[in-house]
């Protein structure tokens, strides 16, 4: 689901492939640099809701680094 991702119009467009092997900060400081409103940095398995908010960008990180990046 990441750079062929369906955005909606006010997402902002970026390549969501770019962000994995980040470390977290890095990753959180890029998107917001790009216009992500909300960044949520979750371990992996984390349980969470998913209802779709414009302008939020989800990252798994393990091991401090990105493995995974999906929208809203």
């Amino acid at each position: 689901m990441e750079s062929h991702a369906n955005f909606s119009a006010d997402d902002p467009q970026d390549d969501l492939d770019a962000y994995r092997g980040l470390g977290q900060r890095e990753a959180e400081d890029r998107a917001r640099e790009r216009g992500w409103t909300t960044v949520r940095s979750l371990p992996p398995g984390a349980v969470v809701t998913m209802e779709y908010v414009v302008g939020r960008l989800n990252f798994t990180v393990d091991g401090g680094r990105v493995t995974r990046t999906w929208l809203g």
